[in-house]
């Protein structure tokens, strides 16, 4: 059962972020799951958390994780890695206040950039992005499996974290 309140306008406040542990992996592992056609395994949670990559949960008041976002530093730069929202939550600012936390992140790190990559077919994503202050930069062909076999492109984008709305 989702922590999310049944009205969909309805915000989740009490909400916090928090680091990510590797006892949040199954629930984040859930998120996962519903969020994506071809998701991450739980190896590659556990690979990111002991390769000291920036993981965060978006923890509910009732302790519920409502969604993470994974980040590595570059030289210069953070890279979204990757971001989901519970779907019985999403539409409510909760990957707008985990994409603050990101640029916060860079701010405090010295990193002018947060970069990431998104499907073009994800036209939902694309457009919280761009409202949060994102500019499409870039394309990466054939960046991106699906399921048949294919290969689908990506759209690379960019944040200005300077520039970026402050939580």
């Amino acid at each position: 059962m989702s922590a999310c309140p049944q009205d969909q306008r309805e915000l989740v406040p009490e909400a916090q972020l928090r680091a990510m542990r590797s006892s949040d992996v199954p629930a984040v592992l859930a998120i996962e799951r519903q969020a994506y056609e071809l998701p991450w395994t739980e190896g590659n949670f556990i690979d990111s958390l002991a390769a000291g990559y920036s993981a965060l949960v978006l923890q509910a008041a009732d302790g519920a994780v409502l969604g993470y976002c994974l980040a590595m530093q570059g030289f210069g730069e953070v890279h979204l890695l990757n971001i989901a929202v519970d779907p019985a939550c999403q539409g409510r600012g909760l990957a707008r206040r985990m994409l603050a936390a990101l640029a916060q992140l860079c701010r405090e790190r010295k990193c002018p950039q947060l970069w990431l990559e998104v499907r073009v077919s994800n036209q939902r994503a694309r457009e919280v992005y761009l409202q949060y202050g994102f500019r499409e930069v870039g394309l990466r062909p054939a960046y991106y499996p699906v399921l048949q076999g294919a290969r689908e492109d990506a759209v690379l984008m960019s944040l200005d974290v300077v520039e970026a709305q402050q939580p």
